[in-house]
């Protein structure tokens, strides 16, 4: 309830507060790169229930000789880059935190199509709303493995707190300062997940 509250305080006053940045944001989308300006898709909660993520769309719609999409590295825009580099392409997702679907600290949501590809371990990162930032996040971002990164999430599942929340949130803003770990080189943030069912545990 405490953890409830505290994202609701967090995100009410982060929106108003951040509302000339969002703004901002939204104008410089919908100049350089057209519409839409907000990045919509579902993504696994909670006990894995699906919500509507929300992003600031940082991809342009590129697509190949035959109609395919390009590669995310290859959309990933001069405009997109910065507001990645910076995190501005997160802030619409204190509106998951109102909503209940988020919350301000835990496991990041990730796409729909991994679930099956989950660990019974790695899959117990659905025990907990999923978070703007995360204990992942704030060891390594990007330039983790998938194992590694996983590992952390369950890791914070079993030790989380309101202290270990409030470092995360410090942790966060530090690296958002120095842009560590956005983006594995060749990649618009780090290769897909392609499954860890069948390795051996690390114990």
């Amino acid at each position: 309830m405490i953890k409830r509250f505290l994202d609701l305080a967090a995100a009410g006053s982060g929106l108003l507060l951040l509302s000339p940045a969002l703004l901002a944001a939204a104008a410089c989308i919908l100049a350089f790169m057209g519409r839409p300006i907000l990045f919509v898709q579902s993504r696994p909660g909670r006990d894995g229930r699906f919500f509507k993520l929300y992003k600031f769309r940082t991809m342009s719609d590129a697509v190949d000789a035959r109609g395919k999409l390009l590669p995310d590295a290859e959309r990933l825009t001069g405009l997109g880059r910065l507001l990645r580099r910076t995190s501005l392409d997160e802030l619409p997702q204190l509106w998951n935190v109102l909503r209940g679907d988020m919350s301000l600290v835990g496991p990041r949501p990730l796409l729909v199509e991994y679930l099956p590809l989950y660990s019974a371990e790695q899959a117990r990162r659905h025990e907990v709303r999923p978070g703007i930032t995360g204990w992942a996040q704030v060891n390594g971002r990007n330039d983790q493995s998938w194992d590694e990164r996983l590992r952390l999430d369950v890791w914070y599942v079993d030790h989380r707190s309101l202290w270990l929340d409030l470092r995360i949130i410090w942790l966060t803003i530090l690296r958002v300062l120095r842009a560590d770990g956005v983006s594995r080189p060749g990649h618009a943030t780090m290769p897909r997940f392609t499954g860890s069912r069948g390795k051996p545990s690390n114990g």
